[in-house]
């Protein structure tokens, strides 16, 4: 079941979103890279910072989405986007750095894509990602079960559903194809304001797929009580809503 992307509503936190990418990218030596890739780079907030990281590279924003390939070339027109599947993508020829943020998590089997995606790094090159690793956590839970009650079942089955897995199995992956490889976790403690801003949240990413599948009438009423059992999960302070959320983040230098 298809589905499409806003960037504006994905980013209402940008910064929020944007921290780890920040932490990503850090740990990544490259220091004269020539073709750099942001593969599944949305709106190309994200992509400007390897450009300014790396200013005499060629860097290049791939994103399945038309909407946010739209949107990026508007935002940072200096920067060459383009739509690509990365499931399928080769470049012209190895890159030397290839990033993906928050993105392989939407595709299924995507353990078993690392070997290609290692494939179209330069030998001595950098292959760095980071998935969400919160799917455990009442804004994916509540989603599920609530999706997963009439009469809302019937409109979302088989939607799309982000997944991931623990940095160690990522380690194994990548070491197992003669990588050197720092894998780590961070749960962040994001801290939002307004009104239902986890829904504003989940309402951009993870539950989308969920709330375009389900016709106008029942995405009301599903909305509602959805708003109603985040809030109860996630309770305002004085100083807001505390959204934790665990990070799993992959850097991997290609053997030379």
């Amino acid at each position: 079941m298809s589905h499409t992307w806003d960037p504006d509503r994905y980013l209402t936190y940008a910064d929020e979103r944007g921290r780890p990418f920040v932490d990503l990218i850090a740990r990544i030596g490259a220091t004269r890279p020539r073709a750099v890739v942001d593969l599944g780079c949305g709106p190309g907030n994200l992509t400007a910072l390897l450009a300014e990281r790396w200013p005499e590279a060629s860097v290049v924003g791939l994103d399945s989405s038309a909407e946010m390939i739209a949107a990026a070339r508007t935002a940072v027109p200096a920067i060459a986007f383009d739509v690509a599947d990365l499931r399928s993508w080769v470049p012209p020829e190895p890159v030397d750095v290839l990033v993906s943020n928050a993105t392989l998590q939407w595709v299924p089997g995507h353990l078993e894509l690392l070997p290609a995606l290692v494939a179209q790094v330069a030998p001595g090159g950098w292959f760095a990602f980071q998935v969400p690793g919160n799917f455990d956590e009442p804004s994916h839970t509540m989603r599920d079960e609530l999706a997963g009650q009439a009469p809302y079942a019937a409109h979302t089955a088989g939607v799309a559903v982000p997944s991931s897995h623990d940095p160690a199995v990522y380690l194994d992956a990548l070491a197992g194809l003669g990588c050197t490889v720092d894998a780590w976790e961070t749960t962040y403690l994001h801290l939002l304001t307004g009104p239902d801003p986890v829904f504003t949240w989940v309402s951009g990413t993870g539950a989308r797929p969920t709330l375009q599948a389900l016709p106008a009438d029942l995405r009301v009423d599903f909305e509602r009580e959805f708003k109603s059992r985040l809030a109860a999960a996630y309770p305002e302070h004085a100083y807001g809503v505390v959204l934790p959320f665990r990070r799993v983040f992959v850097v991997a230098r290609v053997p030379a």
